[in-house]
């Protein structure tokens, strides 16, 4: 059989890559040679994957609780691999750096969309009944979430709102201990740390600490402000930045937010969340002030953080 003008180019290209590592490519042939045919289920370990389901009780809506969660971590993971393409490139452009947030904005999307399955996808009695064999565990305990929110802005943005003056120029370090997430795993009676709080800052505060201080000029909004300074053309990274602050710090807890009010709101007291967070003081936006980009947004718009969607999606 002869062979191919477009296989005898192909031939050559292999033997000048195996040539320069020096490589026998027929050894390499050869292994080409024996090697089975790949398969879908083998590439993504697809029988790994099924079989990480392990609920805890019999109840089966439990299932769909693990499932949606290992699925929101995958996302979280996608949006990961685009911060660090962002603050890893070593010549950023305004066109690149918005590519990769208008991905971030549609895996934000597709999980706050995707939320309705948790809101809806559970009996409520199921549910009320197996989260207290998960204790102290939380969602809370999103390690690549909070990765997240230290990609995106600047580390005085995630401290809580009433130390962000006082200590803004404070070292990560000091700033890491009021960041507002840790007042929404409080105690409610005490203020004392709960359970979940204390597992989460045991396994994560250092690897936080490291990332924020890796990324004190080559957080997004740093790196949007430098674009700027350099005279590029950021009116479409800023539409992204903008939607990627409401996605969020607006619209995900609050997809969190109306799940708690239908699973936990229970008169005349609440019932606490899993973990013990508070969640009536953790989760609604108006209360923490949460944003990313304060030079995008007008007083107005600051004012009025995340006060439109509780009306309109809550009626509150």
């Amino acid at each position: 059989m002869s062979i191919s003008p477009e296989i005898e180019s192909r031939l050559a290209l292999l033997q000048e890559k195996y040539e320069a590592m020096g490589q026998d490519m027929i050894s390499y042939l050869d292994g080409l040679l024996h090697a089975d045919f790949l398969t879908y289920w083998d590439y993504i370990h697809l029988d790994t994957l099924l079989s990480l389901q392990n609920p805890k009780t019999p109840f089966p809506d439990e299932e769909i609780f693990i499932m949606y969660h290992q699925i929101t971590e995958l996302y979280f993971k996608l949006v990961l691999h685009e911060c660090k393409q962002i603050t890893e490139r070593e010549i950023l452009t305004a066109d690149f750096f918005t590519t990769r947030i208008r991905r971030i904005n549609r895996y934000f999307d597709a999980l706050i969309e995707s939320f309705e399955i948790m809101v809806d996808g559970m009996e409520k009695e199921q549910f009320l009944q197996f989260r207290m064999s998960l204790l102290p565990a939380s969602g809370f305990q999103s390690g690549q979430y909070r990765m997240i929110e230290i990609y995106s802005t600047d580390f005085i943005n995630l401290v809580a709102r009433d130390k962000r003056v006082e200590l803004r120029s404070a070292p990560i370090e000091d700033q890491f201990e009021f960041l507002y997430w840790k007042f929404g795993a409080t105690e409610l009676s005490t203020g004392k740390k709960t359970l979940t709080l204390k597992q989460f800052e045991k396994k994560y505060s250092k690897q936080f600490i490291e990332l924020g201080k890796a990324n004190t000029g080559k957080n997004f909004n740093a790196l949007s402000q430098q674009l700027q300074y350099e005279q590029q053309s950021t009116t479409q990274l800023e539409n992204e930045l903008r939607q990627l602050d409401v996605n969020v710090n607006v619209n995900w807890p609050l997809s969190h937010y109306k799940s708690a009010v239908r699973y936990l709101n229970r008169e005349p007291d609440e019932i606490k969340a899993t973990g013990g967070t508070n969640w009536q003081k953790y989760l609604p936006p108006r209360f923490q002030k949460r944003i990313f980009y304060p030079s995008l947004w007008t007083k107005e718009q600051e004012d009025n953080w995340g006060k439109a969607w509780v009306e309109d999606v809550l009626g509150l």
